[in-house]
């Protein structure tokens, strides 16, 4: 089920003349912005009924939903509208490259996420790729005992330059903890997302 923080009615269709909206697709997991388009009520009814993202081609002039020729799908999770009520901000998975260029997103930057989502990423394709000498792929071969070892083993290990002080060392071990934190989520089939949900949940 799409989460939203409106209702229908309340968005300004209105407010241009061809009865659209904007609407930002951002990926719901690196949270790197992939995509401009944009709806009117028909396409975001359609969008809301069946789980995939669906756009109004002002070329066309008729609906579309992403994904529908390439499969590269949009799968939403959450559709929130800014504070004037005529614009959307999408939460997304895609299946595949957004961009019709083949690339992850239609905005060429490299900074639009941050580097541990990033890594995450990474990781993901090595699990999928497998390439030949990765550790990452060696880690995965092991199973959840051995990577969750080496979660413990990093953990203790940023412990013990925590206390001693050792503020350089203790950046280089949390780095691996970090690393190998992110290796079990993904061989978990979880992610950074999981843990802030959590983590804004206990906030709340």
């Amino acid at each position: 089920m799409i989460k939203t923080d409106f209702q229908i009615d309340g968005l300004d269709f209105g407010k241009n003349s061809d009865g659209l909206i904007p609407a930002i697709v951002q990926d719901a997991d690196t949270l790197k912005v992939l995509m401009l388009g944009y709806v009117n009520r028909e396409a975001l009814e359609k969008t809301l009924e069946s789980g995939k993202m669906t756009f109004f081609s002002r070329t066309r002039q008729c609906l579309w939903t992403k994904g529908e020729t390439s499969g590269n799908w949009l799968t939403v999770s959450e559709i929130y509208s800014d504070c004037d009520n005529d614009t959307l901000l999408v939460k997304a998975v895609p299946a595949g490259p957004v961009c019709h260029e083949g690339t992850a997103s239609c905005f060429k930057t490299e900074d639009s996420e941050g580097f541990i989502r990033r890594l995450q990423d990474i990781i993901r394709r090595r699990r999928e790729e497998r390439p030949e000498g990765s550790y990452t792929v060696r880690l995965f071969d092991k199973g959840t005992c051995k990577i969750a070892q080496k979660v413990g083993e990093e953990a203790v290990e940023t412990v013990i330059e925590a206390v001693a002080d050792n503020d350089s060392a203790m950046i280089y071990e949390a780095s691996d903890l970090i690393y190998h934190l992110l290796v079990l989520l993904v061989h978990k089939g979880l992610s950074i997302s999981d843990l802030e949900k959590e983590l804004e949940r206990r906030h709340k």
